[in-house]
């Protein structure tokens, strides 16, 4: 061997074993090789780890229920600009323009809010409930909040109006997923043979969740706003049970919250009336008063049938059937639609809700308790919201003004709905990440 070979072969040598040992690897290479059967594979290009960023199905029923919604919207709304309340100014097409561009703020928001930790949300979440209790007491205010119908449950901000209720259902949500971690360990202890639960002491439990629901209530109830503070009612005492909370605590919790909503409609007498209404709907005391809406939800449906009458050819939309493109837009879609139309929607509403459940379920299994617990209140929230409506347009409840989710016409609540969903969408990501062995 010459001196030059020599040199050649001991830089070579000096240089692989310095690779070997340096704590900087070479540019998108391992740093170490790896011999099989006499096949180095030393310069063998790390593989990334691809972790899929979201539940794809999940989106797209999503945005099929929204594009639905628009389209259903236009639909229900494209005779208003006809009738003699609306007044002038507006064109067939200026409540559907209007509910593009809140799907369009709201996917934005959407996007942002995705990019957003579970771990923020968690630090942030009793702030996010005080900004709720704020919003609610300012929109009480004369000059700030927006009256309608005999309610002031809206803030103007030109391009919609702000309802704060559909905040206040998030910040709920966040407070109660919070409070369960902070405040009651969902594990039991095992003593003298019996499974006890720390959350046993059930006023030291329950106390401080039922003082910052009360408030939210008496804040709505103060509008008028008596279907939003079921859902959130609704929504905390889910996110109790889920959290930890046994059964007996759980059934006296709703044994109250009963008691608390029989009250309040046998102690008003138009809340009284709405119900005798729902009992009769078409008795002459109450076709053409708190019956109307009811009787003509009915109505619609009926001559849907089967198959539906076709796009566009409902004939209780036109001024027939009061807010269609709103509280009724299902009965509208029943009767273009029919029966048909309506398991379509019932259905998407189902698999959606259980989606987003079982994504929670999965949160809490991988010990991501107010993650799992977050994206179980929105289920709660979308499942619950839905349930009520579809329920009051086919008759088998009173009743309420509470919108269809994603679906129905309203600024605030397509925002809230599309942020309430990306937070899903992170809770799947992490989800992920945590599976594949990321970090968060």
């Amino acid at each position: 061997m010459s001196r030059t070979q020599a040199l050649s072969w001991r830089s070579r040598l000096g240089g692989r074993v310095r690779g070997w040992f340096s704590t900087e690897p070479e540019r998108g290479f391992d740093a170490l090789p790896v011999r099989v059967h006499g096949t180095e594979f030393a310069r063998t290009a790390a593989a990334p780890v691809h972790v899929k960023g979201f539940d794809q199905p999940l989106v797209w029923v999503t945005f099929a229920l929204l594009m639905i919604g628009l389209v259903m919207v236009y639909s229900a709304s494209i005779a208003l600009p006809d009738n003699p309340r609306m007044g002038a100014g507006y064109t067939p097409t200026y409540f559907m323009i209007r509910h593009a561009a809140s799907m369009g703020i709201g996917f934005v928001a959407a996007l942002l809010v995705f990019q957003i930790p579970l771990s923020t949300w968690e630090r942030w979440s009793p702030w996010i409930f005080i900004a709720a209790i704020v919003c609610l007491i300012l929109v009480l205010m004369p000059f700030i909040g927006k009256s309608v119908n005999g309610a002031r449950r809206w803030i103007g901000l030109g391009l919609m109006n702000f309802q704060p209720s559909e905040f206040a259902k998030l910040g709920v949500l966040m407070y109660a997923a919070n409070y369960m971690v902070r405040k009651l360990d969902s594990h039991a202890d095992e003593q003298d043979g019996k499974r006890i639960q720390s959350a046993e002491k059930f006023f030291a439990a329950v106390t401080p969740m039922a003082i910052a629901v009360a408030i939210v209530g008496a804040l709505l109830l103060a509008e008028p706003d008596m279907g939003a503070f079921m859902v959130i009612a609704v929504i905390a005492m889910g996110i109790l049970f889920l959290g930890g909370v046994n059964a007996r605590m759980f059934f006296l919790i709703a044994a109250l919250l009963i008691g608390v909503f029989v009250i309040i409609i046998a102690s008003s007498e138009w809340r009284r009336e709405r119900i005798f209404a729902y009992l009769d709907p078409w008795s002459a005391q109450h076709a053409l008063g708190k019956g109307y809406q009811l009787s003509h939800s009915l109505i619609a449906i009926g001559r849907g049938e089967i198959f539906g009458v076709g796009l566009g050819g409902s004939v209780e939309k036109l001024h027939w059937l009061p807010e269609a493109h709103t509280d009724f837009l299902l009965a509208v879609i029943g009767e273009e639609f029919g029966f048909v139309g309506l398991v379509v929607i019932i259905g998407l509403f189902m698999w959606l809700t259980r989606r987003i459940m079982y994504i929670g379920r999965q949160a809490i299994a991988m010990d991501r308790v107010f993650a799992g617990l977050v994206a179980q209140g929105v289920g709660i929230w979308i499942g619950f919201q839905a349930f009520i409506n579809i329920g009051v347009n086919l008759g088998a409840l009173p009743t309420k003004g509470l919108t269809l989710p994603l679906m129905s016409y309203g600024g605030s609540a397509i925002l809230l709905n599309l942020i309430a969903i990306a937070i899903v969408l992170r809770v799947d990501f992490e989800n992920r990440v945590v599976q594949h062995g990321g970090r968060l």
